[in-house]
């Protein structure tokens, strides 16, 4: 039996051809670790590899076994195989919350056969096993790793595969993978299944009120099935539907009979026919399990109940054939503290991932109260812990901050306003290293501070970073920081663990006193308050950058004296942090300079600055790197490898850039932000780099308030907005209700859960706002809104790296989705994509992404735009809707020149 599907060649990946052939029973594998980064090739695979155990023992245990009592598991253990995907960890929150212990998780790559043999027969760590989605195919060994040989080799271990779990469990026994007859990706499909055990309380068929999430370009073609793989689910019918409108996400189960057919008593024709499509399967005589649909979104009803189901199979299972073990275990028997390096795991405890609270709140406290169990007697064995989990405070170094400031009730009215307040105190000298996080657009409560500063405390500096260039072969990574302090003394240092560990470093050393800010109203108190460029991704877990960046990969100031506005009542605080001794006079100089701000020459001085600082031409516009054509043929590619089921979504992006010459960089900020006010918006300067960012950005990438809460506001969906009143409402409806930008949304919305996931405590991440439509002066926007309480052993800079980039600029799942993008642009993002923002000293942080975003360095102009590319995406639509993107700031630019 062969089995093949074409699959995309293109450079730098992993395959030119998806080729398997399966033999029954016997197959053979040329090495038994598949490392996820070679090549792509044929794999034929054999079982007599394998360390076998003794069948006829094994019979025999189980029957002697089988009149001994049983008592139920009060957890269970579960590995968990990761396939790079980007929503193991949403499957991971739903464990760690139905087993009452987080799982083990290994990427597919990571075991050898003999590792899972050791793990599985002859410690007994894990009671199941549960295959996550991937991207590609299961016929792929550097996409599939060693789940093959783990379905083929662990007959009498329950297994769950999901996705790519699932098709991994049909071809291993002879079924064949094919194309669905669509891609579907983001978008629900009613399901009917047989009544097994694993659909234990669901309700079945059309209206039943059973809708999951599907995200998948191939499937088990069901004509292929052999006798020993019984189909259990199907879609009702060959349509997929849209979230809103259709979907209700809390639906109270119905009972159904919890019947077990045999292939016998089930006809293929009674279910998987006219246009309906396999969604489930199972072994007729192992306790294996495959889904082809994601029970773990958060759309998808019943998903926590089929993990519930798949933890009382388990129990029954091993209750019926090892009872005597089951009555031996006791916590300490944790899977954490059996398997080395779990501590790689425990950063990785998450959140449970419901839209709203579904009444499972004691499984999630106590699956918190076991993690945390775990958590510490690993803590406390030879194992130690990751860089995640190390929280403890180095004492070298070690900086005593005391944070002085005052209030100055609805005074920013008064003086005029933000505007006027920064370019009184911060504008002269053409606002030379000065920066502003702007929230131009307050309405809704979309946003509620502004905070600005310059170069003026004795602990201000300048940091700067650039990654080592990837042809350099001596060097393995890492990259050069320079840091100018305030007298002006520069230093430059090679980081070899990079920007993201050294700022943890450096935040980790302040102490400080909770009362100095007890008051405030805001997270920013002073720290580090500046940029991180897309190309950070590799710090973050992508494996290389494809092309260089012309900007710094990251800038940051460290601001010790600012100002921070309050938009809701007009109030104004200043703020200065010093070390140790007295306090500066900045507080007292400040006051007096914000007092004495006239309002009635703040319009006149600046527009008298802007006419005579614009000298330059605006006759030609700016230029794309990618023309249409160009730009056209990069959607295309885009989505043939999501038909080839490479992505599920791919955030294609262009780069946009015009020659200006000398310009007055901060005159075009304020242009900007009058022309287009951002909740999110900021002005940046960076004098010795030549660089000033003037950004836009409506979109939040990630915050973390006082309280330890978790938030991200990813936006998929965009829409121009009308000319009249009548048309720009219908716009607005075409939008909440457009298929295509509610799947784009909805498989960001799962991505960013997973994200979150990593790094929060079980049952926390739920998601308070989904799809909502926001309007700016141009477009319409969907937004979503996802929380998560951060785990205490956590840091602020290691609940960045689980999350960035933002899963809106990359597509799912997210590292092979980079990867792609990597082959297909033809430049770097720079500082387009990644994220504008502050790491207050207090391990707060707020960061938006770089959006609608111009970028002033060295003479040039440049922006970057673009958007999510999905099954439904139209190649033209595509395009202009990129360039309904880039609207706002070209407009400002060429209004300006």
């Amino acid at each position: 039996m062969s089995f093949t599907v074409p699959a995309p060649s293109f450079e730098g990946l992993r395959c030119t051809d998806i080729s398997l052939m399966v033999s029954k029973p016997c197959m053979r594998i040329d090495n038994g670790t598949l490392s996820n980064h070679e090549a792509r090739k044929v794999v034929v695979m054999s079982s007599n590899l394998i360390p076998k155990r003794n069948l006829q023992q094994g019979s025999f245990v189980r029957k002697k076994k089988l009149d001994e009592p049983g008592q139920k598991l009060k957890f269970v253990r579960t590995l968990l195989i990761d396939n790079y995907d980007s929503y193991t960890y949403n499957i991971y929150q739903e464990l760690s919350v139905v087993n009452g212990v987080p799982p083990v998780v290994v990427r597919n790559d990571e075991w050898t056969l003999k590792d899972l043999y050791h793990y599985l027969y002859e410690e007994r760590t894990f009671d199941n096993v549960v295959i996550s989605p991937g991207p590609g195919s299961p016929a792929c060994s550097s996409d599939i790793g060693i789940c093959l040989q783990l379905l083929l080799e662990c007959w009498d271990i329950p297994i769950l595969g999901v996705c790519l779990g699932h098709q991994a469990l049909g071809l291993v026994h002879g079924a064949k993978v094919v194309h669905a007859p669509e891609p579907i990706h983001g978008r629900l499909s009613e399901i009917e299944h047989n009544g097994c055990r694993l659909f234990h309380d669901i309700p079945s068929g059309q209206n039943s009120g059973f809708k999951v999430v599907r995200y998948h370009s191939l499937i088990i073609d069901a004509d292929s099935l052999p006798n020993e793989l019984i189909p259990i689910a199907w879609t009702t019918s060959a349509d997929a539907l849209s979230l809103l409108g259709t979907h209700k996400l809390d639906i109270i189960p119905d009972t159904s009979k919890d019947l077990y057919p045999s292939r016998s008593q089930f006809s293929l024709s009674d279910g998987v026919g006219g246009g309906k499509v396999l969604m489930g399967i199972r072994h007729s005589t192992m306790p294996h399990y495959g889904l082809q649909f994601h029970p773990e979104s958060v759309a998808t009803c019943y998903g926590r109940q089929i993990f519930k189901n798949f933890r009382k199979i388990t129990e029954n299972y091993w209750q019926i054939l090892k009872p005597s073990f089951a009555n031996q275990r006791g916590f300490e028997y944790a899977a954490h503290m059996q398997v080395p390096n779990a501590n790689l795991l425990m950063k990785d405890v998450s959140g449970s991932l419901q839209l709203v609270h579904k009444g499972d709140d004691q499984l999630s406290k106590e699956a918190s109260k076991n993690g945390q169990l775990v958590h510490d007697a690993v803590n406390e064995s030879s194992l130690g812990m990751s860089n995640t989990s190390d929280i403890s405070h180095p004492n070298i170094g070690t900086k005593y901050l005391k944070l002085k400031w005052k209030k100055f009730d609805q005074l920013a009215g008064k003086v005029g306003g933000a505007r006027n307040i920064f370019y009184s105190l911060f504008g002269h000298h053409k606002a030379e290293n000065t920066f502003w996080l702007d929230s131009s657009s307050t309405e809704k409560e979309r946003a509620r501070f502004s905070f600005m500063g310059g170069k003026c405390g004795s602990l201000w500096k300048h940091v700067t970073y650039r990654l080592t260039d990837e042809s350099d072969l001596a060097l393995k990574g890492g990259g050069y920081v320079t840091i100018e302090d305030a007298q002006g003394s520069t230093t430059k240092t090679f980081l070899e663990e990079g920007f993201l560990d050294f700022l943890k470093r450096e935040l980790l050393l302040f102490r400080y006193d909770n009362k100095d800010y007890e008051g405030l109203p805001f997270d920013f108190l002073g720290g580090y308050i500046g940029y991180i460029g897309y190309n950070l991704k590799v710090e973050c877990g992508a494996v290389s950058n494809r092309h260089k960046s012309r900007t710094p990969d990251a800038c940051f100031f460290f601001a010790d004296n600012l100002l921070a506005i309050d938009h809701c009542n007009g109030d104004v605080y200043i703020m200065s942090l010093h070390e140790g001794g007295t306090a500066s006079s900045w507080l007292e100089d400040t006051e007096q300079k914000l007092l004495s701000i006239k309002v009635s020459v703040k319009r006149d001085a600046m527009e008298k600055t802007l006419k005579a600082l614009r000298s330059v031409s605006s006759e030609a516009g700016f230029l794309c790197d990618k023309s249409r054509e160009d730009y056209v043929k990069d959607i295309e590619k885009c989505m043939e490898y999501i038909r080839n089921g490479e992505s599920y979504e791919l955030c294609l992006t262009n780069q946009l850039r015009k020659k200006i010459g000398d310009i007055d960089a901060l005159g075009l900020y304020l242009h900007l932000r009058e022309k287009n006010p951002a909740p999110y918006a900021a002005w940046l300067n960076f004098s010795k780099e030549n660089l000033s960012i003037c950004c836009s950005s409506p979109e939040r990438f990630l915050r973390l308030d006082k309280n330890g809460i978790l938030e991200a506001k990813p936006i998929k969906g965009t829409i121009a907005r009308g000319t009249t009143q009548e048309e720009d409402e219908r716009l607005k409806l075409q939008l909440q209700y457009s298929e295509k930008d509610q799947a784009e949304n909805l498989m960001i919305v799962d991505l960013l859960r997973n994200d979150l996931g990593r790094v929060c405590d079980p049952g926390s991440v739920y998601v308070p706002h989904l799809m909502e439509v926001e309007s700016y002066s141009t477009v319409h926007t969907m937004v979503s809104t996802i929380r998560g309480k951060k785990r205490a052993d956590v840091t602020a800079v290691d609940c960045v790296r689980a999350a960035f980039p933002g899963g809106s600029m990359t597509g799912a799942p997210k590292f092979r989705s980079m990867e792609l993008l990597d082959s297909i642009e033809s430049s770097s993002r720079g500082i387009y994509s990644g994220s504008i923002g502050f790491f207050s000293y207090n391990q707060t942080f707020d960061l938006n992404i770089v959006i609608r975003t111009i970028v002033l360095h060295e003479n040039e102009a440049s922006m970057g735009a673009g958007g999510a590319i999905v099954a439904l995406s139209n190649s033209e639509d595509e395009y202009e809707e990129m360039i309904l993107k880039t609207r706002a700031p070209t407009k400002a630019v060429m209004e300006f020149l």
